[in-house]
């Protein structure tokens, strides 16, 4: 499977934010969409992304002062992405090596989706379903 088809089930809608938006602003963003990570638009280009992590490490260094510094202060800079024809196994590799959980995904250079670790789950444990059914109607039609 790919990100193309990873994003056909899930849709490619991306919250995001801007460089001057506060960690206030994001944190509540956070909760309220159910979501680990909004990615932080400069203009169209990806500035960084704002994780949950980045928010524990903003509070652990500057305490509830860290509810009113901008996304850019918080941000991971160094931002990992996809394409829409890499397969589930680069996805998981990209993730394990690099120990993210989101990738933002680009196509043509523009923001086109977001996949996470749990889309990744989700989607193999779909295939191995479909794969256990299929086998077992083999060998039902082959007995």
């Amino acid at each position: 499977m790919t990100v193309s088809h990873i994003l056909k089930t899930k849709g490619n809608a991306v919250v995001t934010a801007s460089l001057s938006d506060t960690i206030e602003t994001i944190v509540k963003t956070l909760a309220a969409k159910r979501i680990g990570a909004i990615v932080v638009l400069d203009g169209e280009k990806i500035a960084g992304i704002v994780s949950e992590r980045d928010v524990v490490r903003a509070f652990a260094e500057h305490g509830s002062a860290a509810l009113a510094l901008a996304a850019s202060k918080v941000m991971t800079a160094k931002v990992f992405t996809c394409g829409l024809a890499d397969s589930e196994a680069e996805l998981m590799s990209m993730m394990t090596t690099k120990r993210i959980r989101h990738l933002p995904v680009v196509n043509a250079g523009r923001l086109a989706g977001m996949i996470s670790i749990g889309d990744v789950v989700k989607n193999r444990m779909e295939a191995m379903e479909r794969e256990a059914e299929d086998m077992k109607s083999y060998i039902a039609s082959a007995g």
